[in-house]
């Protein structure tokens, strides 16, 4: 068997968990295609070794004999994986090195298991649904999808935008705000969560308008089908406005219609036995931090 880890950073803290990890990949002779950034900074920032059988570094050398994909970081490294490796055939695995995080959910105390239980397909495959987008008069993205959500914002300090929603040609509203988001299932834990939104299960099929700062008090986040399609025409002052894909952002002028739908496609992860989507809500949200329960 053949695995690909992922990583950009992580702290001096982790390098125990790092020796676990590889030690019981490399105990039983599983190999290893380790990202060589990662891989220069264990070895260079961390001076620890570490197990591999090969290098990669983008997603025109990654293998796509691994059967599995594991993202060692936070909620933004296993978005980068996405980003980078760019193979929806293989299960992505986050391992947590941080904080809070939906999508790395391994935590440090949990790897050991948590390995135990992948290597004898003990889990179940969950489905995300990605988002596509597209630009009218513009150049799309490199890669043009997001996991979590796309936004669009105002520039710095300006005025709030007025941006025009259509769901499949029929208008829905007219937003005055410092931005919306569009949001999927996945990313309903994310920024959207952050200014107000619902929270949905990752199988959902529907997809989270959410304005940021409307200045109408009335306007709240919507959930449509994810079957639809988004158009989104922004107005404002100046000449351009930001467009957010996940973590990758670029300015965009303000003639260009956007366009948002389900991609064709859908990330795999994995749900492994002790981290059912709402333990991972109430552990994570802190849901069960009552005197009462």
């Amino acid at each position: 068997m053949k695995v690909a880890v992922f990583g950009t950073q992580v702290s001096d803290d982790f390098v125990p968990v790092l020796q676990e990890f590889f030690g019981f990949l490399q105990a039983r002779e599983i190999e290893v295609q380790l990202y060589k950034p990662f891989y220069n900074f264990i070895t260079e920032e961390l001076q620890s070794k570490t197990y591999y059988t090969s290098f990669f570094h983008s997603h025109t050398d990654f293998d796509p004999d691994n059967s599995y994909i594991f993202s060692v970081g936070g909620d933004g490294t296993f978005l980068q994986s996405v980003l980078l490796i760019r193979n929806f055939s293989i299960p992505v695995i986050g391992v947590n090195s941080g904080r809070l995080g939906f999508l790395a959910d391994i935590s440090e105390d949990q790897v050991n298991d948590a390995l135990v239980n992948i290597f004898s397909k003990n889990y179940k495959v969950v489905e995300r649904t990605m988002l596509e987008i597209e630009f009218s008069d513009r150049e799309n993205l490199d890669f043009n999808y997001a996991l979590n959500e796309m936004t669009v914002l105002k520039t710095d300090n300006s005025s709030m935008l007025n941006v025009a929603a259509y769901i499949d040609g029929e208008f829905l509203n007219n937003y005055w705000a410092d931005g919306l988001i569009i949001a999927t299932p996945t990313g309903s834990t994310a920024y959207s969560l952050s200014v107000g939104g619902p929270i949905l299960t990752p199988n959902s099929e529907n997809i989270i308008i959410t304005p940021m700062a409307p200045h109408n008090l009335t306007i709240r986040p919507i959930v449509v089908p994810d079957n639809c399609t988004i158009t989104l025409k922004v107005e404002g002052r100046g000449s351009n406005y930001l467009t957010s894909l996940d973590s990758r952002s670029v300015a965009v002028e303000f003639s260009t219609v956007i366009t948002v739908k389900k991609a064709r496609f859908k990330l795999k992860t994995l749900q492994l036995p002790e981290q059912p989507f709402f333990y991972t809500l109430r552990n994570k949200l802190m849901w069960g931090i009552d005197r009462r329960n």
